[in-house]
């Protein structure tokens, strides 16, 4: 119950109106979850529970997210309606929404059994560590823990530590990367030709850092804060900057919405049971919806179907041709479409698309490079190594290493202890620093 209240007025602080929608969003999956175990003989009426449960839940998410995008682009073809309605964006809305879609979902499935405590579900989808960014939690992952769950000591610090490298890893890192990211490449059709190719180049490169670093820290403070309280969350990013295609690479970006969509809309429909070109449109829908899961703009949608046709070129042809590619290959060439989907990502107006584009390649008669960009990159240098270095396995790694010699290596065992016990008080001083040093904090997804 403490958990419950603490949820609640945390997510009341972003406007007490919209907790409204969550409550009632709760209840509606956890009544129609009920009615779908109570009919469970009657598949005709145990279908029509699931599909008002999931249907209400979509078109509330759908009213919210997407209806002044709809009203707009009707505008752009009819004329009609005269004015759009200015619709807030609840926070968090995405997430507690597919949280919610996958529990009444797996009830019809028999995968879970029914909560009948409706409290228990409202804490479930406002937990309030997972809430906000997620990642999206499944109820059979937690639902032993909701009722049962037993902090202890050990993960207690498992989870301070978690918590304070995802805390600099936003208030240090990602922050940092947001600002040589929006100075390099500014909002304005006119500022594209102010600013060199070079500049653009590097604008996106730090936008690219600064996306994973940004939403893999609320991972980061989420899974940590979870273990703090006695939840176990799965992982949802694995260092997909190191992948070497680009199928690797969304088996290691955002795996919660990943494996989301594959239960529970690849699956479905048919997966790849159903042949090759069934096998194509159900990819197609499933990146068409991954796009606009993220944003109601054009972009996010061409951002889905972006990937959508490499990873069909993967599948035809292109992962038997890197396998026979030395690694280093398969990885320019990932992390090489994953830079230009991010630019795609970024621009909302398809006009700003379309002069970085060619910004990217002089084509704005704005050069190639000048003193400011020079200067902006030799300043941050060092900078953006580490900031590289942070998006990779190697901290990780160096650290398993030191621990395999503690038994061997005196010095080691000292020292792993001084990081175990210094390091989360220091890295909380620096996070700390940095945000009362610096207003400069955005949310980067916020908007979905």
């Amino acid at each position: 119950m403490v958990l419950l209240v603490s949820s609640l007025i945390f997510y009341a602080w972003g406007g007490p109106k919209y907790l409204l929608l969550l409550l009632l969003m709760a209840f509606i999956s956890w009544f129609s979850a009920l009615q779908i175990h109570r009919f469970r003989e009657s598949l005709l009426l145990k279908r029509l529970c699931l599909i008002l449960g999931v249907g209400l839940s979509l078109a509330l998410l759908g009213y919210f997210k997407y209806a002044g995008f709809f009203l707009e682009n009707l505008q752009k073809i009819t004329g009609f309606p005269e004015a759009i309605p200015e619709i807030v964006l609840p926070i968090g809305i995405s997430f507690y929404t597919f949280q919610l879609i996958s529990y009444v979902v797996d009830v019809y499935w028999g995968n879970v059994k029914p909560q009948r405590r409706y409290w228990l579900i409202l804490l479930y989808c406002s937990l309030f560590h997972q809430c906000i960014a997620g990642p999206i939690v499944r109820y059979k992952d937690v639902a032993r823990e909701i009722e049962h769950r037993k902090p202890r000591i050990p993960e207690i610090g498992r989870g301070i530590n978690r918590f304070t490298i995802g805390l600099v890893k936003k208030a240090v890192f990602a922050n940092s990367c947001a600002e040589i990211a929006d100075m390099m490449l500014p909002e304005g059709i006119m500022n594209f030709t102010s600013v060199p190719a070079l500049g653009l180049w590097l604008g996106a490169l730090m936008y690219m850092l600064q996306i994973y670093l940004d939403f893999s820290a609320y991972s980061d403070m989420a899974i940590g804060m979870g273990l703090m309280v006695g939840f176990h969350y799965k992982e949802n990013f694995n260092y997909p900057y190191i992948s070497n295609t680009v199928t690797e690479f969304w088996r290691r970006w955002h795996i919660s919405l990943s494996s989301f969509f594959r239960d529970y809309v690849y699956i479905p429909l048919g997966g790849n049971r159903k042949g090759s070109r069934r096998t194509i449109i159900n990819l197609f829908i499933v990146w068409a919806l991954t796009g606009l899961w993220h944003g109601s703009s054009w972009n996010f949608v061409f951002w889905g179907l972006y990937y959508f046709i490499f990873l069909v070129l993967e599948k035809k042809v292109l992962l038997k041709k890197l396998e026979k590619l030395p690694g280093f290959v398969g990885h320019i060439y990932a992390m090489a479409v994953v830079y230009f989907g991010w630019i795609i990502f970024k621009f909302t107006d398809l006009s700003y698309l379309g002069h970085m584009l060619k910004g990217m390649f002089g084509l704005n008669h704005n050069g190639f490079v000048n003193l400011e960009v020079v200067m902006t990159f030799k300043n941050n240098i060092f900078f953006i190594i580490v900031a590289v270095i942070a998006c990779t396995p190697l901290a990780k790694e160096l650290y398993k290493w030191m621990c395999r010699k503690c038994k061997t290596v005196v010095i080691f065992k000292y020292l792993r202890r001084i990081i175990e016990i210094a390091g989360p008080v220091l890295l909380l001083l620096v996070a700390t620093m940095a945000l009362v040093g610096n207003s400069y904090n955005p949310f980067l997804y916020f908007q979905f």
